[in-house]
């Protein structure tokens, strides 16, 4: 098996059962709801935070190329 295809169906699996673990929780339609929002807010932000972590480090590193060639 494809380590790939293996890591690919743990984060499926991981995913599905979030899902249904928030969809089948006792509470209210519309709590269920704001709390699925919430976490989606969350995680774009948390990989707005990541790109511009990675933006920033591959500026950091541009500028010591540059640097390095003057």
């Amino acid at each position: 098996m494809n380590t790939g295809k293996a890591v690919l169906g743990v984060l499926a699996g991981v995913a599905v059962g979030a899902i249904l673990g928030i969809l089948i929780a006792p509470d209210k339609g519309s709590e269920t709801r704001r709390k699925i929002s919430q976490k989606g807010s969350d995680t774009v932000d948390d990989v707005k935070n990541k790109i511009a972590g990675l933006l920033d480090g591959i500026s950091d590193k541009f500028e010591v190329i540059q640097d390095e060639k003057a």
